[in-house]
């Protein structure tokens, strides 16, 4: 193993926001002008104005998203509305409300205690919606296109150490969460938009899922791994509440997924920062 990142591995495509605009055309006559590539994402989005002169958001994703943003929305989350989606050429495209603000300059106390609280109110927010199948965090398989367990396994000797401690996760605790939260399931600053100090919208809900809220937070708790101490107290405070268990099993699958994405998608560098990471908050 030689620690070089594999280019071999299949990578996620970068949004093509013209050939999409020309396609949503096609299919719904719904003519978008397009505007320019919005800030931050991995894969991308882009600003675009409708015929009327509305500004909005040109993202891939799941439409089905849609009704658990309006939960949030109306639990007091400031969220997106979705203004069409359509399916091109075999991937959701979603338009969606542009909201106020922009991606954090710097990451202070004030928008993690902002993040903290906005946690709180997805407490509960599918308790009258029949409870599908737990959400999987593939621990022991891979995921649809991320947490894919074969970069790992080849790309370093640390790397399918780290594998190793995430099956061992899986296998002791399961690959699943439960509960009647709703997750976004991104939960970072990236994710955020702020204008004067204040969140003004948590965007990029594409894995939006049910199941428990502390999910986020340590997602949160991993990003923030290695900064000011006064940025992780508000949050291993509220962590404090959930069992090591439960901290055990998210934590992995995070670490699976930055550790794969990095090795997929980025340099070495990156896939060496979060691997760090990663094992700092594993067992074993």
């Amino acid at each position: 193993m030689t620690g070089t990142v594999s280019r071999a591995w299949p990578r996620t495509a970068k949004l093509d926001a013209p050939r999409i605009i020309e396609r949503i055309a096609d299919i719904t006559g719904v003519r978008l002008t397009l505007e320019g590539p919005a800030p931050g994402g991995e894969v991308g989005a882009a600003y675009v104005r409708w015929p009327d002169g509305r500004q909005s958001v040109l993202t891939e994703g799941r439409s089905r998203s849609g009704p658990l943003v309006d939960r949030a929305r109306r639990a007091g989350v400031p969220t997106a509305r979705h203004e069409l989606a359509a399916h091109v050429d075999g991937a959701r495209v979603i338009v969606q409300q542009r909201l106020p603000g922009a991606p954090p300059a710097t990451i202070d106390p004030s928008l993690v205690r902002q993040m903290v609280a906005l946690n709180d109110r997805l407490a509960g927010l599918l308790l009258d919606v029949p409870a599908p199948e737990p959400t999987e965090l593939y621990l022991t398989g891979d995921g649809p296109g991320f947490c894919l367990h074969q970069p790992l396994a080849e790309h370093s000797t640390r790397t399918a150490e780290l594998l190793d401690r995430v099956h061992a996760v899986g296998a002791a605790h399961g690959s699943a969460m439960v509960g009647d939260d709703l997750v976004h399931f991104d939960y970072h600053p990236g994710n955020v938009l702020v204008d004067g100090g204040r969140v003004t919208g948590l965007i990029d809900w594409d894995g939006a899922a049910r199941g428990d809220r502390h999910f986020d937070l340590v997602t949160l708790r991993f990003w923030l791994t290695g900064r000011d101490e006064r940025l992780l107290t508000p949050i291993d405070r509220r962590l404090a509440a959930i069992s090591e268990r439960r901290r055990d099993t998210y934590w992995a699958h995070i670490s699976l997924r930055m550790v794969d994405w990095s090795i997929r998608h980025h340099d070495d560098a990156t896939v060496d920062h979060w691997l760090g990471v990663a094992e700092s908050g594993l067992p074993g």
